[in-house]
């Protein structure tokens, strides 16, 4: 219960490493906010910058082992911040003007869903999966379909790209395989789940009405991941 109920005793031993996450994080977020701000360039681009950026902050949590209360405390925060830039552009890298999408907000509930969940099970490299598909695939198949997609397709009504959809299809593929090849040493099981997870991945991806596959995304694929294996061990 210690990763979920802080303690007085542990909370000196944390300000090294919550250091460590916050200025990352406060990096990313001045970044991509000095981009938009200073040369004008297109606010979607600089939503990808902290979409992508901020989600590796979890393979800091994992690495120097943050404590699950953390996470959670700064995805509620973080989803507070974007239903607030939602409806006011206080923070215009974060949510586009005139785009109605909650993605971010989406993309901070999930956060704390994963890191609670798998925290819990000292299993993190599963939030790890779930989070980096959403960050590097989501994000990555974004923007190559907007700039380089040529062949579209819809699905619901939504259009999307098969240059894009590729992207993502790979992204994850690759996001599975290299955590595997860390915490897990069956490289036929592992790559048989990374084919599955990347499959599920790219069509939950597919279908993002108001940004709800930043939620379907990473919490589809960490629980598909967590399954599959421990159904093949």
């Amino acid at each position: 219960m210690s990763e979920f109920v802080p303690s007085l005793e542990t909370l000196p031993s944390l300000w090294y490493p919550l250091s460590i996450a916050c200025l990352y994080l406060g990096f990313i977020i001045a970044l991509a906010e000095a981009i938009n701000r200073l040369t004008g360039t297109d606010a979607e681009f600089t939503r990808k910058i902290v979409h992508i950026g901020t989600g590796n902050v979890i393979l800091l949590a994992w690495g120097l082992q943050l404590p699950a209360w953390i996470g959670i405390g700064a995805a509620v925060f973080a989803s507070i911040v974007a239903l607030i830039s939602y409806f006011l552009p206080i923070l215009p890298s974060i949510n586009s003007i005139g785009r109605q999408s909650l993605g971010t907000f989406f993309y901070a509930v999930s956060i704390g869903v994963l890191v609670g969940w798998f925290w819990y099970l000292e299993q993190p490299q599963y939030a790890a999966i779930g989070i980096l598909i959403m960050t590097w695939g989501d994000g990555m198949a974004a923007l190559i379909g907007q700039n380089f997609g040529r062949h579209p397709y819809q699905v619901l009504g939504i259009q999307k790209s098969w240059e894009g959809s590729l992207t993502m299809f790979g992204v994850s593929f690759m996001v599975v395989s290299l955590i595997f090849a860390v915490t897990e040493g069956n490289f036929v099981n592992t790559t048989i789940i990374a084919l599955l997870v990347a499959v599920v991945a790219t069509g939950l991806e597919a279908f993002s009405k108001l940004g709800i596959d930043n939620l379907t995304v990473p919490i589809g694929s960490a629980a598909l991941a967590y399954f599959l294996n421990q159904g093949l061990q």
